[in-house]
């Protein structure tokens, strides 16, 4: 009549899965090239730069403060950031290292 019979698909080729997986592994290398990876270089240049920190080293806070390098401990460094004004801040709380005489055109 109108209906007509329904039959099973044929089994799929073997080996076809590898295929069906190649985009997703294809997405995870470019976000690892893309992403991932210039992120880690980044976070191991900011370590290195806030060890090498010393005395004597203008820098900027993540807070947009700038100042002078007086002196600094384990976990803190002390900025100056006027005639006799200091303050103390957290040593990742430096976002970047700057080229010296800065300040003085600043």
């Amino acid at each position: 009549m109108f209906i007509s019979n329904a039959y099973a698909a044929a089994p799929a080729a073997p080996g076809g899965d590898l295929f069906s997986f190649l985009p997703m592994i294809v997405i995870f290398v470019l976000f690892y090239f893309m992403l991932i990876r210039p992120q880690m270089k980044q976070a191991k240049e900011t370590k290195a730069m806030i060890t090498a920190l010393k005395a004597g080293d203008e820098v900027a806070t993540t807070g947009g403060v700038i100042g002078k390098v007086t002196k600094v401990t384990d976990n803190f460094i002390t900025i100056e950031i006027a005639a006799n004004t200091e303050i103390n801040v957290q040593k990742h709380a430096v976002q970047t290292l700057l080229p010296p005489g800065t300040l003085k055109s600043v």
